[in-house]
């Protein structure tokens, strides 16, 4: 397959007007991929999969990814005179970057047997903002994974067929894989609480009266006799 370089300048001469940027991995794996603007993101992916020498046409795994707002550090290196001697000094600065949401695809090729190739596209932010065009059309593969990042972060997949919860049921609040999602302590839903589930449950259990000893026995005597 051609390198990552390669299929960024041959996606943006496809799709006019796109901006490709390539995000690297530094981890073990060191799988970089492709960060595709929203407006076009339709445009590249039908050309992954419908260029002779991609096919890339096969879509194995979506995931979501939550980015909280965060400070990112930057350092850069800047001429500095230093008793009298001009010298080459790094100097540190912060960035604020605000949270947004990410949905990660990984493709392969099932008729050239290559792969994969990795594709993110980012949302605006993480609250009204969360909107991706679906890549369901081009990628059937893709209509349950995006179905999951729908349900599980919120994104909100414009163009899917049947955008709907697949795990939490649909009065369900908030999307439980977001890094600021804190789970509700009552569990009085559930049906058979335990553990330390029992427990958060108990909190919001009905007092019983407590009854003295008379009274036990009294309430006893009746029941037998009765």
């Amino acid at each position: 397959m051609e390198t990552l370089e390669q299929i960024k300048n041959r996606a943006q001469l496809a799709a006019r007007g796109a901006r490709i940027e390539i995000v690297v991995n530094p981890g073990p794996s060191q799988q970089s991929s492709l960060l595709i603007d929203n407006e076009y993101a339709v445009a590249v992916a039908k050309f992954l999969r419908d260029d002779p020498a991609l096919r890339l046409d096969f879509c194995s795994n979506a995931t979501g990814v939550d980015w909280l707002d965060r400070k990112i550090k930057k350092t850069v290196k800047v001429k500095t005179v230093v008793d009298g001697v001009e010298k080459e000094i790094d100097q540190t600065t912060e960035e604020a970057v605000s949270g947004y949401l990410e949905a990660v695809y990984h493709l392969y090729s099932m008729t050239l047997k290559h792969g994969p190739l990795i594709i993110r596209m980012r949302t605006a932010n993480r609250t009204d903002g969360a909107r991706l065009p679906s890549l369901t059309p081009i990628w059937r593969s893709a209509e349950l994974q995006e179905r999951e990042i729908f349900d599980l972060y919120g994104i909100h997949f414009e163009g899917h067929p049947d955008l709907r919860r697949i795990l939490m049921w649909d009065e369900f609040v908030d999307h439980p894989m977001r890094k600021d999602y804190r789970e509700p302590d009552d569990y009085e839903w559930e049906p058979t609480p335990h553990d330390d589930v029992l427990e958060k449950a108990k909190q919001h259990y009905t007092p019983r009266p407590q009854l003295d000893g008379a009274e036990n026995i009294v309430a006893g005597g009746d029941s037998l006799n009765g």
